[in-house]
């Protein structure tokens, strides 16, 4: 969860470092972001390999489950400021066909191939459910890594997350309803208790405790590191004696899911005549799923077995995004559509004065 300022015009201009922050203390937290997105993958597959191998250590802390997702969603909030949200006016047109193509591609995708796997209806809803989660929490990194549009991306991130109590249950009841009982009522409580107040209460904290706040900013891509690792240990805990037999299905869904979600994020940008900084932005946020989200109302509602598909995402998603990122790091940005709509032709300096970058 870093902060990136935006470049000078000049830069942004010569096409050649528009992802270059604009001092030194932000290009050490840009090398920050790079080794924690490396990192962070590693410490989940050890947190996997923890959970399956030493089930009896994290399966009795599955109750604390949403209370970490929460200190996750309050390390986000932290990196929220006012122009985050004021982008969202800016740019409405790219912002909401970001929120449509996060919520209409990765739910319908996750349906698909459930049915087209022939899953079995705990991992059927776990996959749907990861489909119907917000954007993950370290899509915003990936972005700034792939030279995308980073104040877009925290604007899709931040918007589809404020709405998920209400359009992350309907989703799930519409699309999973046919597997299982669906308490949405109890989902959408669920999704406000771990999500959006924990979320508000960090956006608080930022408005008026800046300096507390400035001094923790660093730490906060390793803290989510740390538990979004220890949510993936207890839920992998939860289902070891069924991962052997689950899987590999399991894995080739998510790998599935996730390259649909990447692939055709990138493809609605360029449907809405998008630049090509901000079909980057897109890939990731409709691509990038919330597994902590996921995992938690899995487990809460539907048990342990639900709940690996969300495991799975969350290793896989870092590694495919880290991949994915590097490679369209080291391709040109190609030049706008001189028909591109206006929204997205505004003048740079529209851009929000800090991003946010949450890891």
């Amino acid at each position: 969860m870093l902060e990136a300022t935006k470049t000078p015009n000049t830069a942004r201009d010569s096409g050649a470092a528009a992802d270059v922050p604009a001092n030194p203390a932000l290009a050490a937290e840009a090398k920050i972001a790079r080794i924690a997105v490396t990192v962070f993958p590693i410490l989940v597959v050890v947190a996997g390999l923890a959970g399956f191998l030493l089930p009896g250590a994290f399966k009795p802390l599955a109750p604390s489950v949403p209370f970490l997702l929460g200190i996750i969603m309050f390390c986000m909030g932290l990196t929220l400021t006012p122009p985050d949200f004021a982008s969202v006016a800016k740019r409405p047109w790219a912002v909401a066909l970001g929120i449509v193509a996060h919520y209409v591609i990765m739910p319908g995708a996750g349906w698909l191939i459930a049915v087209g796997l022939h899953l079995e209806p705990e991992l059927a809803v776990g996959l749907i459910l990861v489909g119907c989660a917000p954007s993950g929490t370290a899509s915003n990194v990936m972005a700034f890594l792939a030279k995308g549009d980073v104040a877009l991306s925290v604007a899709v991130a931040s918007v589809s997350t404020l709405i998920a109590p209400i359009v992350t249950p309907l989703l799930v009841l519409f699309l999973a309803g046919s597997y299982l009982s669906i308490d949405a009522g109890g989902m959408v409580q669920d999704i406000v208790k771990t999500v959006l107040l924990p979320v508000i209460a960090g956006l608080l904290a930022r408005l008026f405790l800046k300096k507390l706040v400035a001094r923790v900013l660093p730490a906060l891509p390793w803290a989510s590191a740390v538990v979004i690792s220890l949510i993936v240990a207890i839920v992998v805990a939860g289902s070891a004696s069924k991962i052997v037999a689950a899987g590999g299905i399991v894995f080739l869904a998510v790998v599935l899911h996730n390259g649909f979600g990447l692939g055709l994020g990138y493809l609605a940008g360029k449907l809405g005549r998008l630049d090509d900084k901000a079909r980057r932005a897109l890939a990731f946020e409709v691509g990038m799923q919330n597994s902590g989200l996921a995992a938690t109302l899995a487990t809460a509602h539907f048990g342990a077995l639900a709940a690996l598909p969300s495991a799975v995402f969350s290793l896989w998603h870092n590694v495919s995004g880290a991949i994915v990122a590097a490679w369209l790091a080291r391709r040109p940005i190609r030049e706008a559509p001189q028909t591109a709509a206006p929204q997205d032709t505004a003048p740079e300096d529209t851009a929000p004065e800090a991003a946010a970058l949450k890891a």
